[in-house]
């Protein structure tokens, strides 16, 4: 029998819900509905928690967090007294691997999961119909739904010669246990930079390469030009506008040959070219799902079709833990309502991403929220754009802290509302959280004039920036 005509008998068992993918996402929608009561079968073939965890997220802030932590002492000199610096990944490599990681395994996250009822299983989760996942030798038949959160995978160029060789991608970097001499980054993206950083600050030698006219391409040309001067501050190597066009490795290292002429050389490879969703092993055919799209598209309760779910990575609205957990939170509310468990009165949540942040952890960190400049022109608003730097409300933290970053507010002058913000500097995330407010509220820009913003913060640049768009 093929394995796209299961017949009701051959149905191994019955479930309220079967979640194919633990990721962050999977993993948050199986766990709330197995506490809610129904009864859950949570496939992953890999760890329970996906990337964010065990090689993304978590990991990557501890590198950050160790590479900042070395910066910070390297100003001392300028600002204390003396210091003396001594990097030492095998500190950095210890705490990942025992503290974030509990070596790379997923016993904790399991035992969260069938605490609460669910019943795991190993393996890789297909489609076979309606209601229908096999796994391995099991077909499980689920009366509510299915909720698909199976993420996404690196994206590795065509590039001649890269094939076959033993490169990084995320997940190599992180279990890194020693530091290489050199390392060449194909990719100026958000891993990319922050990961390029961290190795710099550690000492090693690093050269980046974008195909692209500049790094951080999706945030404001603004955010590019700070992070591209501090990565080189750090010692990175930035070539930009220059495609990797053949790749050689001789068994002690790579050589990257770029279009522009250039060559880089590197004991290691890194490739952060992005990421891409893993459609085709879904069994998306069988019921009726086009395998071949990038990503799984849905409606604003999280709906791929009737009786389907998708969360995370593979819907397309990019690959942020955040996001995941939001998405988890709709499609849990939906599943309840349709299972009888929430009283079905009222509409329930919705999808609304007009508003969502990002944040690029590099030093300066880049928080954005909602539209680019580009982005809103675009779409053919009636752009107004408010720009200062962090020197001209923070001048005291200014001269303590290296980067002087900016806020950027992009607004919609019709409605008079923030559409999207930039908030670049040394806590440009945290800076971010206000903008995000404002953004998702829609909060009159001369609401924002009439604040009083406490001095000397970063946050306060928001306020000149404001007032620069009433000018």
């Amino acid at each position: 029998m093929e394995i796209d005509e299961i017949a009701p008998t051959d149905v191994t068992a019955d479930a309220d819900v079967v979640v194919v993918g633990l990721g962050v996402g999977g993993e948050e929608t199986a766990n709330r509905l197995a506490a809610a009561g129904l009864s859950v079968v949570g496939i992953e073939r890999n760890l329970v928690g996906g990337e964010c965890p065990f090689w993304g997220c978590v990991p990557s802030k501890i590198m950050i967090r160790a590479g900042n932590a070395l910066a910070e002492a390297r100003r001392v000199d300028h600002l204390a007294g003396q210091a003396r610096v001594e990097p030492d990944w095998s500190i950095v490599a210890k705490r990942i691997r025992e503290e974030a990681t509990a070596g790379w395994t997923d016993d904790a996250g399991v035992e969260r999961f069938t605490s609460k009822g669910g019943r795991f299983v190993r393996g890789t989760g297909r489609l076979v119909g309606t209601g229908l996942v096999r796994v391995g030798d099991e077909t499980f038949r689920a009366r509510v739904g299915v909720v698909l959160g199976t993420g996404t995978t690196p994206v590795i160029p065509p590039v001649p010669g890269l094939a076959g060789t033993p490169y990084w991608t995320n997940r190599e970097a992180m279990e890194l246990a020693e530091l290489p001499g050199s390392l060449v980054i194909l990719g100026g993206g958000a891993i990319g930079a922050e990961l390029a950083q961290v190795f710099a600050r550690f000492g090693v030698r690093v050269g980046m390469v974008e195909a692209g006219e500049r790094v951080l391409a999706l945030e404001e040309p603004e955010s590019s030009e700070r992070v591209a001067a501090a990565l080189r501050a750090d010692g990175v190597t930035v070539h930009t506008g220059a495609r990797a066009e053949r790749v050689e490795y001789d068994g002690s290292g790579f050589t990257v040959h770029l279009s522009d002429g250039d060559r880089l050389r590197g004991e290691r490879l890194l490739v952060a070219t992005g990421r891409r969703a893993v459609l085709d092993t879904l069994g998306l055919e069988t019921v009726g799902l086009d395998p071949t799209r990038r990503f799984v598209a849905t409606d604003d309760r999280m709906r791929v079709a009737d009786g389907i779910w998708a969360v995370g990575d593979l819907t397309g609205h990019g690959a942020f833990t955040h996001v995941a957990m939001y998405q988890a939170g709709i499609a849990i509310d939906d599943i309840l309502r349709r299972a009888g468990v929430h009283d079905t009165a009222g509409d329930g949540r919705r999808a609304d991403y007009r508003a969502l942040p990002r944040v690029t952890f590099t030093d300066p960190e880049v928080g954005a929220v909602g539209l680019t400049e580009r982005q809103a022109r675009d779409r053919g608003l009636n752009v107004q754009v408010g720009f200062t730097p962090l020197s001209e409300s923070s001048r005291g933290w200014i001269h303590q802290v290296g980067d002087e970053g900016f806020v950027k507010l992009v607004a919609d002058a019709d409605r008079g509302v923030l559409v999207g913000a930039t908030s670049a500097g040394p806590v440009g995330g945290e800076v971010l959280s206000a903008l995000a407010v404002a953004v998702h509220a829609e909060v009159p820009v001369t609401t924002l004039a009439g604040m009083i913003y406490a001095y000397p913060t970063f946050h306060r640049a928001i306020e000149t920036a404001v007032r620069a768009l009433l000018r």
